[in-house]
């Protein structure tokens, strides 16, 4: 199943995609939550029920895409997390996993262009494969993992590099707005296996990473096991696995991005996210 957060005709809601259409779930299915987190927590009846339901199907032609989550609880990301791009980068391969946050305001949807920031010029890209969590858990392990993953989706998590090393902590180069593109969908957990998934980031039709998810350090069930150990995770949670090598920031010379550019990331059984970069408008400032 892959569930998608839409607006058409003025109204933002949840639907089923299949193929070139999506069954709205609000006229297909009215008890059931219009917002992608509320429908995670309402739990595994709700699920059955959006996979199940039929209903009028609109041309994904005629809807607009949003990020799947709007506002995730939670934006959970990892470093380092392929040997490619740990080598390129010149760093050890990780002995446990490396945890950073994205602030949940960066979430940003698929086609939409996200900003080259007013404080930098240091802009690069990351396509990453994302998990969502499908229920609240604490201390779960890795033989279970899957059992506690909604689906799958992909992210993109943008960089903003001179912020991102100037401090020990990731979070500032992480998080500016508009710097989480998300989507174009999650697909559930059953549909796919996540870790032998190809996936590809192309800018401005030049392909930059070409891997595949076998390759990550840290598989997705790993993480789920060691991040609760330490904290509860919750319906709607989104962790994102890490890169692959590829990055502008590795490359020489290095190329970051510039308005104007185009990043397009595609994986395996999930589908494509594609997003423009455009300078920083002026009306982002907001006090």
């Amino acid at each position: 199943m892959k569930l998608a957060s839409f607006q058409h005709a003025g109204r933002s809601r949840i639907g089923r995609v299949e193929g070139d259409h999506v069954v709205d779930l609000a006229a297909a299915a009215a008890t059931l939550p219009q917002e992608m987190v509320a429908l995670l927590e309402a739990g595994a009846g709700a699920w059955a029920i959006a996979r199940d339901a039929d209903g009028p199907r609109l041309p994904l032609a005629d809807v607009t895409l949003e990020a799947p989550l709007r506002r995730p609880p939670k934006i959970l990301a990892v470093g380092l997390n392929y040997r490619d791009h740990a080598e390129e980068a010149g760093m050890e391969i990780p002995k446990v996993p490396m945890i950073f946050n994205k602030q949940s305001t960066s979430v940003h949807p698929p086609g939409a262009p996200f900003h080259l920031p007013r404080a930098s010029d240091k802009l690069d890209y990351e396509g990453e494969l994302a998990f969502v969590i499908g229920r609240r858990c604490r201390h779960v392990p890795e033989e279970r993992a899957h059992e506690v993953i909604a689906g799958y989706t992909i992210v993109n998590d943008v960089s903003v590099r001179d912020w991102q090393m100037r401090v020990p902590t990731f979070t500032m180069g992480k998080s500016f707005d508009t710097h989480c593109p998300m989507g174009p969908w999650i697909v559930s957990g059953d549909e796919i296996d996540p870790h032998t998934l190809a996936i590809r980031t192309w800018v401005n039709g030049e392909l930059r990473q070409d891997s595949n998810t076998k390759h990550l350090i840290f598989d997705c069930f790993a993480l789920v096991a060691h991040l609760t150990e330490a904290f509860t995770l919750e319906p709607g949670d989104v962790v994102a696995t890490g890169t692959p090598a590829g990055v502008g920031a590795a490359r020489k010379p290095r190329s970051y991005l510039e308005a104007g550019d185009e990043v397009r990331i595609a994986i395996e059984g999930i589908g494509e996210l594609v997003n423009s970069v455009i300078e920083e408008p002026a009306e982002t400032a907001s006090f």
